[in-house]
């Protein structure tokens, strides 16, 4: 007899919601059937069993909220196994072995590799995810040592390892010094609120997480602002005539869409600026991978623009388009919202002037964008009129000093007020 776990489907995940079984008592389910929907922090997705076997019970009903990952959610019988025959013996206090479930791997993405075996033929236990990106990474999962539950091998300790080398040990983390203890948040009624004068909306799974890393960056991210001012009247234009040429294939592009080619453009001029904080060095990425905060209910996500140096305004217009309104509706796969290598938030349309956003880790940078406005400027000794947008960098001292933040301004300065230039 083994369980079934209820999955992590992503790195910050640590309960979610049992939404909906796709499976009952007495079903017969094999590798890949498709078993369940589960509602994260982030969106709602279907997971899929790994093993096969038959389902004897049904141990979290749907619509369960706050079930933690790895807590048995289901109970397989293996094909010959009675329904009362107990799993192998094992120490005392100890979890029966696990059947484990699954996301479906993202669109385009080849399915896991089969499950690998040790040169004595012995089965090595591992997630699909672990399997597939060993598989690319080329290390040998007999020589990883996993730290899943029962020593399964799960992604953590593929991406920490090295080709043909083992996954180094994991640090593990100090207990706080006395004194040193997080500071406990008073109750309202502590801090003299009388009991009755307020409605309390309950803390969801999505604002927990947001409360819990916008906490942690903001207390233990180094970080500074940069601003600077925008004239974005040759952009306007430049986007009216985009559009007009555009209107035969029915796409629109917005000003966020130009803002985000032109992110990416200066992040492959100023590519410092492009990176994270790791404690083995700086990691400066390959891609710009920009990630876009959008508005949900309870929240925010920032749905990922890949590669975005390569792409077009169009395909940046039609792309983003899309991650928002599957945004919206939570429909995002993981791997279209982790990952990201630079963020940019915008507030411009509720006539915000100027803000400073909060890093999202791992990112070194994240950009905060105000509304345009006309206001007066000099050129030379004569006032004009001009439309002027601020925007704001926050940057994390560990990656990006004062001058590699102000390099990078100036060139997505550059091609903000000359937008030509992005098509060069």
């Amino acid at each position: 007899m083994t369980d079934i776990l209820m999955p992590a489907l992503s790195p910050t995940m640590e309960e979610g919601v049992l939404a909906k079984w796709n499976i009952k008592v007495g079903d017969t389910v094999s590798a890949g059937d498709v078993i369940a929907e589960i509602e994260t922090d982030k969106a709602t997705m279907e997971v899929e069993a790994v093993d096969e076997g038959v389902v004897t019970e049904i141990l979290v009903p749907a619509g369960t909220e706050g079930v933690k990952v790895n807590s048995p959610i289901a109970r397989l019988k293996a094909e010959g196994e009675s329904a009362a025959t107990s799993a192998p013996s094992a120490p005392a206090g100890s979890a029966p072995a696990p059947a484990v479930v699954a996301a479906p791997a993202p669109a385009g993405v080849a399915p896991a590799p089969a499950a690998p075996r040790a040169a004595d033929g012995a089965r090595i236990f591992s997630s699909p995810l672990a399997r597939r990106l060993a598989a690319q990474k080329g290390v040998d999962l007999a020589s990883l040592k996993g730290s899943g539950p029962r020593g399964r091998i799960i992604a953590a300790d593929v991406e920490a390892a090295q080709p043909g080398q083992a996954a180094p040990a994991r640090a593990t983390i100090a207990a706080p010094a006395p004194g040193s203890a997080p500071r406990q948040v008073q109750s309202l009624e502590q801090m003299g609120i009388a009991p009755g004068s307020y409605d309390l909306v309950p803390l969801d799974g999505m604002r927990k997480t947001i409360a819990r890393r916008m906490t942690d960056s903001f207390r233990d991210i180094p970080h500074f602002p940069l601003t600077i001012d925008l004239e974005i009247d040759r952009l306007l234009d430049a986007r009216a005539r985009i559009n007009t040429a555009l209107e035969p294939r029915k796409v629109k592009v917005s000003v966020n869409d130009i803002l985000i080619k032109a992110v990416a453009a200066a992040l492959k001029i100023v590519p410092e600026a492009n990176a994270s904080y790791t404690p083995e060095g700086i990691a400066i990425h390959h891609h710009a991978d920009i990630a876009v905060a959008v508005a949900i209910d309870g929240g925010l996500i920032t749905p990922i623009v890949r590669a975005a140096e390569t792409r077009s305004l169009a395909d940046i217009s039609v792309a983003m388009k899309d991650l928002a309104e599957r945004a919206r509706s939570r429909k995002l796969k993981p791997d279209e919202f982790q990952g990201g290598t630079f963020s940019i938030s915008n507030l411009g349309m509720f006539g915000i002037k100027s803000f400073a956003s909060i890093i999202n880790e791992p990112q070194g940078c994240i950009m905060s964008v105000g509304t345009g406005e006309k206001r007066a400027v000099v050129r030379g000794d004569q006032l004009a009129i001009a439309t002027v947008m601020t925007v704001t960098l926050t940057c994390d001292h560990r990656v990006v000093d004062g001058s590699i933040g102000a390099r990078f301004l100036n060139v997505f300065k550059g091609f903000v007020e000359d937008p030509v230039t992005l098509l060069a």
